[in-house]
């Protein structure tokens, strides 16, 4: 049985291991990423101790908390661990995972851009790529909306009020995510 948008959750995970694998080691290990304090290396602990540590964000109380827990359990971890983990992460989803799949895939898809973006590299994201990122930042940053309209230029149908702010999907989920430098792409007015 598949779950709504799984499919793509997997592809975006399978994605997610070749740009990991794409990185040389100091890229790897202390890249600079979207996700501040974070490297590469961190990133993928992260999205690895969804499947592997769910519990964690309870027992440390507090979303926060729970990723710094995630992180330093696989600090001990060599890259050559930490990629055959996230093989074995992308080919057999946890079933909490493949259940969330509707949701878990908007944050996999910004922690991808977390790392591409300060690359220099860019993606061709599919709709449903693009749409994940903006629910994913509504669901982060929907407080925003209070004040800020957001007009999606690549489809999708304007939500919030206030000062319009005009840009792809992407961006705006980004910039509702608190991604710096992400403004620059972004029409305010």
């Amino acid at each position: 049985m598949r779950f709504p948008l799984e499919d793509a959750y997997r592809r975006e995970r399978a994605d997610f291991v070749a740009t990991i694998e794409s990185l040389d080691d100091e890229q790897f290990e202390h890249g600079e990423t979207l996700c501040e304090g974070w490297a590469p290396r961190d990133v993928l602990a992260h999205l690895l101790g969804i499947d592997t540590m769910p519990d964690a964000y309870v027992r440390a109380g507090g979303i926060g908390r729970g990723n710094a827990r995630i992180i330093e359990s696989y600090q001990a971890k060599s890259r050559a661990e930490l990629t055959e983990a996230a093989h074995r992460w992308a080919a057999s989803p946890a079933l909490t995972a493949r259940l969330g799949s509707a949701f878990f895939i908007g944050d996999l898809c910004v922690h991808h851009q977390d790392v591409l973006r300060p690359l220099g590299r860019s993606r061709d994201l599919d709709a449903t790529r693009s749409a994940a990122i903006l629910r994913e930042g509504l669901v982060l940053g929907g407080r925003k909306l209070v004040s800020h309209r957001l007009e999606p230029t690549d489809g999708g149908r304007p939500i919030g009020r206030g000062t319009t702010v005009r840009g792809t999907r992407e961006a705006l989920g980004l910039w509702l995510t608190g991604r710096r430098g992400i403004e620059p792409e972004l029409e305010f007015g």
